[in-house]
């Protein structure tokens, strides 16, 4: 392994085996003797990839693809079932924070106790103590039990103490799940810092946000083989992203039969007309309203729309009125010719209101989600059609 490589992966897979149902007696274990008593799972397979020095490398992917299995990998807790891992420099693992802490003691002394761990002496620990706790921001808890701590206090003394380690390679698991928006803030700024530092961080994160904000690069890890491979952070997050919304999801959207004027169907269509539900920035969007009517006569009527973000945030709310359209339509199109939305999940809302747009006849509320992926990192809730003129 070349000296500017800090981490290297070589063809590492993981087998674990699950033992079947344990036997509480003689009679049970005279039945089954013999018998296999364990079934194997493999949670890797495979995986190759190298971290540079230096470098702050994220790993994402879905729930159950064995991103917290490799990190205990690279951190010698699990040792593969084949393949090799290579570690350049002093390793620290933010995984499983607090392991070593004592409930018995209070979190003083559980401060000092952490910190002989990591290989300080009491002197050491003490000249860093005031700003382990306040970096904690727990100054009124230190004299209580560690078992008095909520989850989120102990992640917090425990990342806050973590942090001190002279390391070289530090792996992070989602230990900013927990606690309030002003620690994770201190936690980004303490990330911004050993970015610049030149120490080398292995990232797992689901929030690619984060990803974008901190990484240089990604692996994404998944069940599906074929994407499971080492991508730029754009690349990662788009992949990532699809494969969380590969399935159409059906909110109960069916033909519907109402009295008086109804929606019967409602499709998201692209410029081949092929119904679907991811998009890419920039694409032709067709939204398709399918209308009912049990009315004897006709009257005039208005389609209205509303294009939510996951936050719930209205981003766009386009109608029809002026269009003069009546109830005896039997469908009514609405197009945006380039999705302006950047990448996240949106949620439609469609309404058909009279001819004034005053009173309502039906509606189906945030009833069809649809994602927007997109190749380029952007920032905001749209991205704008321009360009930079210098003078």
């Amino acid at each position: 392994m070349s000296d500017d490589i800090a981490i290297k992966v070589d063809g590492v897979s993981k087998t674990f085996k699950l033992p079947h149902e344990k036997n509480s007696s003689l009679k049970g274990a005279l039945i089954n003797f013999g018998k296999r008593g364990y079934e194997k799972q493999q949670v890797l397979e495979g995986v190759s990839f190298e971290i540079k020095k230096g470098e702050f490398f994220g790993i994402v992917g879905r729930n159950g693809s064995g991103k917290s299995t490799l990190l205990k990998l690279l951190a010698g807790i699990y040792t593969p079932s084949e393949g090799h891992v290579q570690i350049n420099g002093k390793l620290t693992p933010f995984i499983e924070l607090g392991v070593g802490f004592n409930p018995e003691l209070t979190g003083r002394e559980n401060v000092f106790l952490n910190g002989a761990l990591l290989g300080f002496s009491r002197k050491e620990v003490a000249t860093m103590y005031k700003d382990i706790v306040g970096f904690s921001e727990l100054e009124r808890f230190m004299d209580q039990k560690l078992k008095n701590y909520s989850s989120g206090m102990q992640v917090r003394l425990a990342f806050s103490v973590a942090i001190r380690a002279e390391t070289d390679i530090l792996l992070i698991d989602e230990v900013l799940a927990v606690g309030d928006q002003s620690f994770q803030e201190k936690c980004f700024d303490y990330f911004s810092k050993i970015k610049k530092s030149g120490k080398t961080v292995v990232f797992v994160t689901h929030d690619m946000s984060n990803i974008e904000r901190f990484c240089d690069r990604a692996f994404v890890l998944d069940r599906k083989k074929e994407v499971n491979g080492l991508y730029s952070i754009p690349e990662a997050v788009s992949i990532y992203n699809k494969l969380n919304h590969e399935i159409t999801t059906e909110l109960g959207i069916e033909d519907r039969k109402k009295d008086g004027i109804y929606i019967k169907s409602v499709k998201l269509t692209d410029n081949e007309n092929k119904e679907k539900d991811v998009f890419e920035q920039g694409e032709m969007l067709s939204v398709e309203v399918e209308l009912g009517s049990t009315l004897k006569t006709s009257e005039k009527i208005t389609v209205g729309l509303a294009f939510h973000d996951k936050d719930n945030i209205n981003i766009a709310g386009p109608n029809s009125l002026g269009q003069n359209i009546d109830s005896a339509a039997k469908a009514v199109h609405y197009r945006v010719k380039k999705i302006p939305f950047n990448m996240g999940e949106y949620y439609l809302t469609v309404a058909v209101l009279d001819g004034n747009g005053a009173k309502q006849h039906d509606i189906i509320d945030k009833g069809v989600r649809f994602f927007v992926n997109t190749p380029k990192v952007h920032h905001g809730k749209v991205v704008l059609e321009d360009n930079w003129e210098i003078q």
